[in-house]
């Protein structure tokens, strides 16, 4: 799992057969004050997450494709699990 901030969305006119319906966000990571780390990268998502949302990254193929219900989902590796509402350390 990794905390990222979402920047952006991807638009697209044509798709490949099981991302038709899904929304793909530009993520960065952050780490708990917020502060980006990495490399930013793509991430189906699950939960209607926006641009600016705090969220969790699920980065393992499998268990993305049960959080997207989608077991025929082969090329789903990265999914925006959860929106994130507050931190407390």
């Amino acid at each position: 799992m990794r905390l990222a901030k979402v920047i952006g969305t991807v638009v697209s006119s044509t798709k490949a057969p099981g991302y038709e319906s899904r929304k793909i966000l530009v993520v960065q990571p952050v780490d708990p004050k917020g502060n980006y780390i990495g490399t930013s990268f793509l991430a189906i998502d699950a939960v209607q997450a926006g641009v600016n949302d705090l969220v969790l990254t699920i980065e393992e193929g499998n268990s993305a494709r049960q959080i997207i219900q989608d077991a025929d989902a082969v090329t789903v590796k990265t999914v925006v699990a959860a929106i994130v509402d507050e931190i407390s350390t």
